[in-house]
């Protein structure tokens, strides 16, 4: 039986979650890797490691070695990795959904307040419906937080939540959430799927004056589309945290007095990183040491279940 022991590849520092870090360093679960990738089992990485070696897209995973397994990923979404390409590989992808939940929806609700603040008091008053563009963990807590408010929320999702999910919530179409709401949160994940979900066309149906949020991914929204809305008039204000080709913003929706923008920082507070990067090395411990992962992404439960048989 081999005694070799499974590397690490770091593509970020650990600047929150030190005690963590310094027990993985203890346990002798990586070495210095500068000569010794070839021999990587798994791979830790943040949204930032996109600077170091851009997205792992198939030509990177590709060229992963085969003792490569695991890539744990320190954020909730994804999307600049290629779930398909990693599975195709039986390499497995996890993420750290859990602890960007309440600062998330804490900036989400700067931002609805901020865009409020950008139209007339009197106009605000008129704002009634809250509609929810995807109500998992971080719609949940939105909701929970616009309760005091006294919105009526209601919610899209790709299917209904039990009754104790939803919390009183109600479960519309995708049509009638556009056609319906006052305000709509974004809290969908970015995919094949969902790239443009709001486009012209849904721009189109949505109330004259409506005020969108955005703090999941920027490419969910036709970006072109939204300004032209916006500068019209048809959308009343926006406030994002994400924008479609980030760090590159639309020039027009730089100028727009009605656009309330933030950098890209709904999970930026030091106990969230720290716990984001804690779960990621979590996920990283337990792949090495053979328990069940924290939260491999949904595309790769199947793959775990395999692995496991």
């Amino acid at each position: 039986m081999s005694t070799s022991k499974p590397f690490i590849l770091f593509f970020n520092p650990v600047r929150h979650a030190k005690s963590f870090y310094a027990k993985l360093q203890e346990d002798e679960f990586f070495k210095d890797l500068r000569d010794k990738y070839k021999n990587i089992f798994a791979i830790y990485r943040a949204s930032a490691s996109g600077s170091v070696a851009g997205k792992f897209d198939r030509e990177f995973i590709d060229q992963l070695p085969p003792s490569c397994r695991y890539i744990c990923h320190n954020g909730a979404g994804y999307d600049p990795i290629d779930t398909k390409a990693c599975a195709n590989k039986g390499i497995i992808v996890t993420n750290a959904p859990d602890p960007v939940t309440d600062a998330t929806a804490d900036l989400a609700i700067f931002l609805l307040l901020g865009a409020l603040r950008q139209l007339s008091p009197a106009m605000a008053a008129l704002w009634k419906t809250l509609g929810l563009l995807g109500m998992g963990r971080i719609g949940r807590a939105i909701k929970a937080r616009c309760d005091p408010f006294g919105l009526k929320t209601v919610y899209h999702n790709r299917n209904p939540l039990s009754a104790e999910q939803a919390a009183g919530t109600e479960y519309v179409s995708f049509e009638k959430l556009l056609e319906e709401s006052d305000i709509i949160s974004i809290n969908v994940p970015l995919n094949a799927n969902t790239k443009y979900l709001i486009d012209a066309a849904e721009i189109s149906r949505m109330k004259p004056g409506v005020i969108i949020i955005n703090t999941a991914r920027g490419a969910i929204i036709n970006e072109a589309a939204m300004t032209d809305a916006l500068e019209s008039g048809h959308i009343g204000a926006v406030g994002l945290d994400v924008y479609e080709r980030e760090p590159e913003i639309n020039e027009k929706l730089m100028k727009q007095p009605r656009a309330l923008m933030v950098p890209h920082v709904g999970t930026h507070t030091t106990e969230t990183l720290a716990k984001m990067e804690t779960w990621a090395m979590e996920n990283a411990w337990r792949a090495i040491t053979d328990k069940a992962l924290l939260s491999p992404v949904p595309e790769h439960k199947g793959l775990c279940q395999a692995q496991i048989r």
